[in-house]
């Protein structure tokens, strides 16, 4: 049932410490879903330095999805968005053909507090990577939840899954969840999909006869269903769902993502030449890229 589970790696962002899990080696793709990024939990005392932001940087041929269990991040891009996201909600942001954005941390900034959530991509299909970039903000009404009485509770971040659709703009069929499993409460994952994964957040699950902890995610074989059982180290698990149908392979460096590599030459060298436009909102500095020299002082443009 379980072809592989996939330990996250701790990475330094420069200001905080993030798990990443996919891209793995030998699985760097579960459905669309490209890359995913586990951060916190993680309290922060008040006056947080700015160096823990994630200043203004590219992407394409992809969209973000950003979603909280705790905290609150201010999202800024070069499509003129600005929006707080907080636990319960989703921005997801299309990058097409090229888009910009920052991650800060204005609200923890001025009072401190928790943050814990995931940011992943989710690689678009080939006939849409060149569309218009695009944002979007999606609050619980979009987000259909359901709790049975025997220790599940489950939101449908964004695509479709157990008989329900997200009011989320997807581009192939996938489906992304996150559920609240009580200690002992069993679940099933079903087998619509043929790409699936579940990657718990906090606490533990037992699939299989095999125990699943925090900070690991199982990717599952095609076709059967998937019996999920909540593990006894804690009152309840925080889990989250995913796949769908594969968009084809992708070429990924940096934060560009897409079916071709010439294409992501192109972009190298527009970020490098300043050819992409920055925040509206937060345009004073931004991220080269890797192994660049230092940014010049001032707007890139």
């Amino acid at each position: 049932m379980i072809d592989l589970v996939i330990d996250s790696r701790r990475r330094d962002l420069g200001g905080f410490e993030v798990g990443r899990v996919l891209p793995f080696g030998p699985r760097r793709m579960v459905g669309p879903f490209v890359f995913f990024d586990h951060f916190g939990p993680v309290d922060f005392a008040p006056g947080l330095p700015r160096g823990a932001d994630v200043r203004p940087h590219p992407h394409i041929g992809l969209s973000t999805v950003t979603y909280l269990f705790e905290g609150e991040i201010t999202h800024r891009d070069s499509v003129g968005s600005e929006v707080d996201i907080r636990p319960g909600e989703v921005n997801w942001m299309t990058a097409g053909r090229g888009i910009t954005h920052s991650e800060r941390f204005d609200a923890l900034r001025a009072t401190g507090g928790a943050m814990h959530g995931i940011q992943t991509w989710v690689a678009l299909p080939t006939a849409d990577e060149e569309i218009d970039p695009a944002f979007a903000h999606h609050g619980p009404e979009d987000l259909p939840t359901y709790e049975s009485p025997d220790g599940l509770w489950a939101r449908l971040v964004a695509g479709e899954a157990f008989g329900a659709k997200a009011g989320v703009k997807t581009h192939s069929p996938m489906f992304y969840v996150h559920w609240r499993l009580q200690r002992g409460a069993r679940a099933q994952i079903p087998a619509e999909y043929p790409e699936r994964a579940a990657f718990v957040a906090a606490g533990s699950v037992e699939i299989d006869g095999r125990a699943i902890r925090a900070g690991q995610m199982a990717v599952f074989a095609p076709g059967e269903p998937v019996l999920v059982t909540g593990g006894a180290d804690a009152a309840h698990a925080e889990i989250m769902l995913l796949g769908g149908e594969s968009v084809g392979e992708r070429f990924v460096e940096w934060n560009f993502v897409s079916s071709s590599q010439a294409r992501i030459d192109q972009a190298k060298a527009d970020w490098r030449a300043g050819r992409m436009k920055l925040p509206d909102l937060d345009h004073d500095e931004f991220i080269p890229l890797p192994d660049d020299p230092p940014p010049p002082a001032g707007p890139m443009s």
